[in-house]
């Protein structure tokens, strides 16, 4: 297995151009495997995996500068989640031809297996908003550099930013502040005072300012957010558990009410609106000082935008495309059956349609 991973850290170039013909090539399987949707879907979900292999072996290379317990961790839980995505729709169309309608039993169990995983995630980063589900892992770019501009010789530097007091030798690297200079300064007048006396003490000294120390950075706690955000840290904490467990209530929902129901659509849409709506809340600016509010980065602003996107996924779902969609599609189907090429092409595209609505896993935005 190392070897391998040293074979595609090394040819990362040549691996992503292989995993795009894969990719590409899945999309002529329908035509070779006709007879056989499982086939489709197996090879699919087989290429899906490598391809994510690949990524998190590329993404995780030692000498990348993010190389921390937290963004490793955070990239196994990634990894577990995309294998499961690459894996339902396998799930998916293997319970619904064994099965027929149990097969919201299966996706029950893997929608369940996402959330616990979830979950984790979100505990073990600091409860920090999951990015794409949680397959990104939401880690500050800066969190290497940002660490060590909190420690100067083992000294608590104000401020996480480079300041007026950072300076760069000519090889680049970080010098002293006012604080390092003056310790430094010190040092060196008691080094020619003490010495003589006291060799072992001022050795001592100069390994606590020369010398620095292993900094921890310990993630916020739910007590700590709790406490520090008050209602904000709360209405923060629910709206991202409504978004990891609503695909989860969305099938248990279609097992009770069955797919026809407006009560799954409903429930669902409702959890959505809620969820984002928490989060645009404690997002916003507080009306006094003593309210607490979380600042999003820009990576957070856009998963925000991506959650708002998935809610056209609903007007592809049952009993909604059923009810609206389907007929619209239909009758553009007939009008444009006359007129050559464009007819056919109609076709094609209202089958595709009708074709990914039916599947759970492309609609359910999970």
């Amino acid at each position: 297995m190392e070897a391998y991973k040293t074979w595609v850290r090394r040819n990362k170039d040549y691996v992503h151009s292989l995993d795009s013909l894969a990719n590409g090539l899945t999309w002529v399987l329908p035509e070779l495997f006709s007879n056989s949707e499982i086939g489709t879907e197996a090879v699919t979900s087989i290429v899906g995996i490598l391809t994510t292999i690949n990524e998190h072996i590329i993404d995780t290379a030692p000498d990348e500068r993010h190389t921390g317990s937290a963004y490793a961790s955070s990239f196994r839980y990634g990894l577990c989640l995309s294998v499961l995505s690459n894996l339902e729709t396998l799930v998916e169309v293997v319970a619904e031809q064994y099965y027929g309608d149990k097969k919201w039993n299966f996706l029950a169990v893997t929608e369940a297996i996402k959330v616990i995983v979830r979950l984790a995630l979100f505990q073990n980063c600091g409860y920090k908003m999951l990015l794409q589900g949680g397959e990104t892992p939401n880690v500050e770019k800066d969190s290497e550099d940002t660490l060590l501009q909190h420690r100067i010789g083992g000294f608590q530097k104000l401020g996480g930013q480079h300041g007026p007091g950072w300076l760069q030798d000519n090889h680049g690297q970080n010098l002293w502040n006012v604080e390092g200079r003056a310790l430094s300064t010190l040092s060196r007048f008691g080094e020619s005072a003490l010495m003589v006396s006291d060799p072992s003490w001022m050795q001592r000294i100069k390994h606590a300012i020369m010398e620095p120390r292993t900094s921890i950075i310990e993630r916020p706690t739910l007590s700590r957010i709790l406490s520090e955000k008050g209602v904000n840290g709360a209405l923060f904490i629910l709206g991202e558990v409504l978004f990891i467990t609503r695909p989860l209530f969305y099938v248990l929902l279609i097992r009770r009410y069955k797919i026809r129901s407006w009560i799954p659509w409903c429930l669902s849409l409702a959890m959505d609106f809620i969820g984002v709506g928490f989060l645009s809340h404690v997002t916003r600016s507080g009306k006094s000082r003593k309210e607490q509010r979380f600042l999003l980065s820009d990576s957070e602003n856009d998963e925000v935008k991506r959650r708002k996107l998935l809610w056209a996924l609903y007007l592809m779902r049952e009993p909604f495309f059923n009810k609206y969609i389907r007929k619209k599609i239909e009758s553009t189907g007939k009008l444009l059956e006359p007129v050559p090429l464009m007819g056919t092409l109609a076709e094609k595209i209202a089958e595709l349609i009708i074709g990914v609505q039916a599947r759970y896993t492309y609609m359910s935005g999970s």
